[in-house]
């Protein structure tokens, strides 16, 4: 059971909007394991073990309202697809309607979000790193946060946000792009792939990590109305070490192919998602420092290493 700094409630529901995603799934198994009433909440609820199931709409008023109604706590970790026109359409709503019923419900909003608003960063990412995006889906994540924080400003919401980089993790085989491009392809004796520079360091947050600093923040008042980069390891590997790494886990050669932005908006004309990387290119053409400091001191964390992280994944590939 992980201790807190100081508690927000020893009672009361633990709402979790955008429930069917890794995240999710981790923060859930956190929350069940020390004892909290969680009601997840997704438009096609799936019944889990110990918690209460709801499906609901975010994108509308009165189903977001009544989704969290009774909350001590709630954690927006929805995920939608990787579509700049549906993150056009559909994040304004969510955000609105979320800051609205958790104002008037006095309850306390923990958002996790991405680092797209950042931009192309020289150095390290941190809680400070002014926005600059420079893709559609970065403008959609500078406007969503700059709600949040506004609404914060004014004393009418209290709210965290939480950012990780991009994440790895066991189940994340659908989502995360060291999973899915690295370590199960190697997995299946294919030929790993690799986005842009492979000679580039590449921060991953460590999804179990996240989901256990979620619940931290949650837990720990003093946390509130600021923003946190959730615990990942510095510093990071490369490309090639990452494969190299992975491979050495999996007992196999390391055998993988670097896809470069032509690659990408070649293979975008037939597939819609891999259309939507192009633009987010940049990330992996230049070093990808995500800087967590600020939470490893607060709460004495020791973010899990990758080669930790890559041994229970492929754990749980081979159990």
């Amino acid at each position: 059971m992980i201790s807190t700094a100081s508690n927000v409630s020893e009672s009361g529901i633990y709402t979790i909007l955008g429930a069917g995603g890794i995240i999710a799934k981790e923060l859930t198994s956190v929350l069940l394991e020390n004892g909290k009433q969680v009601r997840l909440v997704s438009r096609k609820a799936q019944a889990v073990d110990g918690a209460s199931v709801m499906a609901a709409d975010i994108t509308d008023p009165l189903q977001t309202r009544r989704a969290i109604s009774g909350s001590s706590v709630v954690f927006l970790v929805a995920g939608l697809t990787y579509n700049h026109k549906i993150w056009q359409e559909a994040w304004p709503k969510i955000i609105q309607n979320v800051i609205h019923a958790c104002s008037e419900g006095g309850i306390p909003l923990i958002f996790f979000d991405n680092v797209y608003m950042y931009g192309l960063v020289d150095g390290k990412m941190t809680e400070d790193t002014p926005f600059n995006p420079r893709s559609k889906k970065g403008e959609v994540r500078a406007l969503i946060a700059g709600k949040i924080m506004d609404r914060v400003k004014e004393g009418r919401l209290t709210a965290t946000i939480a950012r990780a980089a991009d994440f790895y993790g066991p189940g994340a085989d659908t989502t995360g792009i060291l999973n899915m491009m690295v370590i199960d392809k190697l997995a299946k004796g294919q030929t790993a792939n690799w986005l842009g520079n492979d000679h580039v360091t590449h921060s991953y947050t460590y999804t179990p990590d996240a989901g256990k600093a979620l619940y931290l923040l949650a837990s720990d008042t003093s946390t509130y109305n600021q923003v946190w980069h959730l615990p990942t390891k510095n510093p990071a590997p490369n490309g090639k070490e990452y494969v190299e790494m992975v491979a050495a886990a999996l007992h196999t050669k390391p055998k993988y192919m670097k896809l470069g932005s032509f690659m990408i908006k070649l293979a975008g004309f037939f597939n819609t998602t891999i259309a939507e990387l192009h633009e987010m290119m940049y990330q992996t053409t230049h070093p990808y420092i995500f800087d967590s400091t600020k939470f490893e001191k607060h709460f004495n964390f020791t973010p899990t290493s990758y080669e930790d992280g890559i041994a229970e994944i492929v754990k749980k590939i081979k159990a």
